[in-house]
């Protein structure tokens, strides 16, 4: 009795739905109007030389574009790095398995002058985040929570000898001291 009154409550609800939404006439002429756009070649990362090879093609007239078609600059970077399977900005979380120390630090690579690395201790998850930045001037830094150790490991592009001014003291700019510049070197 209940499944039967049921049964007839949905069905109630439920609304028709035309066999043919439009009819057979129109589909056929809207099938022979739609012509494929000749799809852009869409450069792979191997191709990238410039700048300029980081813009997109875009989108046909009339098409939603995807990300491949659309992205630019360093987003389309990453793309075309991971549909080739390459990981552009090395994504993957530093080593936790060990306490870095001054002998055999954690080793953070980095692409630009300066890097920051968030410790969370040792073991991992021992306290809250703590976040350490490393320049290429000081590369190797301490968590004053744990004492773990890491060293920043420069694979940028290699210093160009052709600026005309000494980028280290840039508008009077000095690196500001820290407790470890007092520590005495037989401490280390």
């Amino acid at each position: 009795m209940f499944l039967s009154r049921t049964a007839v409550a949905v069905a109630r609800r439920a609304t028709a739905v035309p066999a043919l939404r439009r009819s057979i006439a129109t589909t056929v002429v809207r099938r022979q109007a739609e012509t494929k756009a000749p799809t852009a070649h869409i450069k792979g990362l191997s191709e990238i030389k410039t700048t300029d090879d980081l813009f997109g093609p875009g989108a046909a007239d009339g098409t939603v574009p995807t990300d491949v078609e659309q992205a630019t600059g360093l987003e389309r970077l990453e793309i075309l790095g991971k549909m080739e399977g390459v990981d552009v900005f090395d994504m993957k979380p530093l080593d936790a398995s060990r306490r870095g120390t001054m002998e055999n630090p954690i080793s953070v690579r980095s692409a630009g002058d300066e890097q920051y690395a968030g410790c969370t201790g040792f073991p991992a998850d021992s306290h809250n985040v703590i976040w350490l930045t490393m320049t290429r001037e000081r590369p190797i830094e301490r968590c004053p929570e744990c004492g773990n150790v890491y060293k920043m490991d420069y694979v940028g592009p290699q210093d160009s000898h052709d600026h005309h001014h000494d980028d280290h003291h840039h508008h009077g700019f000095e690196e500001p001291k820290t407790f470890a510049d007092y520590v005495k070197p037989e401490y280390w």
